[in-house]
């Protein structure tokens, strides 16, 4: 079957037709994905505290504790413990209390507090480079009025936060063009390197990567601290954040992209030189650089320095952001790296591909065809990378269907689905490139007596004495600028194959930003195994070294003053033999002395249990029991059954976690 080409009026005003509406498409969708993005949710997650949050305390704790699902980086004013008054009453000295896989940090307390509502506020950075911030309260002795409020806002967000979350959209923008743009060169097209549309488009890759860089390097201080632009300007601040991960690896990657400028400035200075003199056809350059004997040798050179160099870009990303948290980080961040080589290769060997259909009409089809090879093993590389990427961060089904993470994941995968439709369809346009050789050569020599009688033109145009009016030379300007424009439109539509495989690789253009936006989106999102991991967390009490275990239980038996709560001190909360204290409280923090209580400890994962207690009173509302044995580690689940009067009685039950 031969395809048939619209004459070039139609075409030209159907591609006019339908550019704008893919613009206001394409921008539509990103608007959503933004907004749907902002603010980025952390990858470490608040497991549990010392005081709970709403626990109610007989006395005062000489210290508050944070646990947290990985590491995070913390100051002495990242735990703030705030009296009903607003005043703080901690020390501002950071306890720093982690112990293998435990994350936990502290601060001190003043000694005498009196009895009311405290806040605890905190913000920390994330092992991957996110800021994460929260608040809660507890009380002492009872519940009282506060002046306090809890913020409303998170860490990140704010104005600050869209300007780096633009930079870190950017920054991976370009690092995709930047790097897909030169291996299209090299490994597809090497003659593109003298082609000035590819040189610009890897050039503003280059820009744009090394702009959005330094903004992120700036706006790092107020981005992961107050959230004022003008704390950019903190060079305390920007020293502080050197000696980060995060500021390392920005740096790093600065000095990466030096080395990629001097790459650059190579493949599109003395490559590109050599490739003229060599030849403008592919195979009599190739012959002609045997020859000279070194062009090849240069090839060989450019691709090993320039994976070197993409290589050390990407791993800025892998060493300082999600692969390099959780579990297994040794394989992950090479599985990273390689994840991100294998998108900029596609996509961005993508985007280059569509600015030489459009902007370079002798584009050798030899060249579509090489790339449609490596396109398909850079998916080949993603699917396996991306595989294990997805089962390290969401860990099972249900959170892949249960998260934000997981979601955005079966998009990103319908994504590449659709994607791939798309690219087996430009395949079919490029196999019918090869299978009609005479029509090709017809148009072929159809284009080029267009051109030559476009040269003739422009020859007689240029030859021209330019006049002094400056109108007069604006206005010869002018038409020789729309005299290449149409050579560049009769060259294209000359030929109907290439015209389908153009409108194909911009529907793969189109579908690649959208992929684009989010993926970066997915690395800014809380991972579905760390939210089932807080979740967990924020049902169940973890034991904290030489410390009880401390919850406290409301209750409601049904009958006439039937409301209370229940405060349970497991002391020292490890396994083995442990004591015991409850104090039964009213429901306006009064002692409530029971006729009953009793307490069972229960292991489900060992089937062990209940194992009943029935502490003795030493005052009124105040039960201990000493030689409470618990005889493994694990999630003790502790039913306190009360009894307010002859029928009334209830059971409650929390789980804790036992070291």
């Amino acid at each position: 079957m031969t395809a048939t080409a619209p004459a070039p009026s139609t075409a030209r005003a159907r591609a006019t037709a339908f550019l704008p509406r893919l613009a206001l498409v394409l921008a539509a969708m990103l608007a959503t994905l933004f907004t749907a993005a902002a603010p980025a949710t952390a990858h470490a997650a608040l497991t549990a505290s010392d005081p709970t949050d709403g626990a109610v305390v007989a006395t005062a704790p000489a210290q508050v504790t944070l646990s947290f699902s990985e590491q995070v980086a913390m100051g002495d004013d990242s735990i703030r413990v705030l009296d009903p008054q607003g005043r703080r009453v901690d020390t501002g000295e950071l306890r720093d209390m982690c112990s293998g896989n435990t994350i936990r940090y502290g601060t001190a307390l003043h000694s005498g507090l009196p009895n009311g509502t405290y806040t605890v506020a905190w913000q920390a950075v994330s092992a991957d480079s996110h800021p994460i911030s929260g608040a809660f309260t507890f009380s002492i002795g009872a519940p009282s009025a506060t002046e306090v409020s809890l913020p409303t806002t998170t860490a990140g967000g704010g104005p600050v936060g869209i300007a780096y979350g633009i930079a870190r959209y950017a920054a991976y923008a370009g690092f995709t063009v930047l790097v897909g743009g030169a291996a299209f060169i090299l490994l597809c097209w090497r003659r593109g390197a003298a082609e000035r549309p590819l040189q610009k488009l890897v050039v503003r890759a280059w820009v744009t990567l090394t702009a959005a860089t330094l903004a992120m390097l700036v706006l790092r201080t107020p981005y992961t601290g107050s959230g004022r632009f003008a704390d950019a300007f903190d060079l305390d601040g920007l020293r502080a954040v050197l000696e980060t991960k995060t500021g390392a690896s920005l740096v790093s990657r600065l000095l990466l992209l030096g080395a990629a400028a001097l790459f650059v400035a190579v493949l599109f200075g003395v490559y590109a030189r050599r490739l003229e003199h060599a030849g403008t056809d592919e195979e009599t350059g190739r012959k002609e650089a045997e020859k000279t004997g070194d062009t090849n040798d240069l090839t060989f050179g450019l691709a090993i320095g320039g994976a070197v160099v993409s290589g050390g870009i990407a791993a800025t990303w892998a060493l300082s952001e999600h692969a390099s948290t959780g579990i297994q980080p040794g394989l992950a961040m090479p599985a990273d790296i390689l994840h991100m080589m294998a998108v900029a290769t596609w996509l961005g060997g993508l985007a280059a591909l569509l600015v030489a259909l459009h902007k370079v009409p002798g584009i050798e089809r030899s060249a579509v065809r090489q790339f449609s090879r490596v396109a398909f093993v850079s998916v080949v590389v993603l699917a396996v990378t991306g595989a294990y990427q997805a089962w390290r961060q969401t860990g099972s089904w249900s959170a892949l269907t249960g998260t934000e993470y997981g979601r955005l994941l079966l998009l990103k995968i319908a994504l590449v689905a659709v994607l791939l439709a798309v690219a087996y369809m430009s395949r079919k346009w490029t196999a019918r490139l090869a299978e009609t050789p005479a029509a090709l050569e017809e148009a072929d020599a159809k284009v080029g007596t267009q051109v030559a009688a476009a040269d003739d033109v422009s020859r007689e145009t240029e030859s021209v004495t330019v006049p002094a009016d400056p109108e007069r030379a604006a206005q010869l300007a002018r038409q020789r600028a729309a005299l290449e424009n149409a050579r560049e439109k009769r060259v294209r539509d000359a030929d109907p194959d290439r015209a389908g495989l153009r409108r194909s690789v911009l529907a793969e253009a189109a579908i690649a930003v959208v992929l684009l936006v989010v993926t970066t989106i997915l690395t800014s999102t809380e991972p579905g195994r760390t939210v089932e991991q807080e979740a967990a967390g924020g049902s169940a009490a973890t034991a904290v070294p030489d410390r009880a275990v401390k919850i406290t239980l409301p209750f409601d038996t049904g009958g006439p003053s039937g409301k209370g709560s229940v405060r349970l001190e497991l002391d020292p909360g490890r396994v083995g033999a442990n004591t015991l204290h409850l104090w039964a409280d009213t429901g306006d923090g009064q002692p409530f002395d029971l006729p009953e209580i009793k307490v069972a400890f229960t292991l489900p994962a060992k089937d062990i249990g209940p194992l009943p207690v029935v502490p003795d009173q030493a005052a009124p509302g105040h039960w201990t029991a000493s030689g409470v044995q618990l005889p493994l580690a694990g999630a003790w689940r502790i039913d306190v059954t009360v009894r307010t009067s002859d029928i009334d009685q209830t059971t409650v039950q929390k789980t804790v976690k036992i070291g």
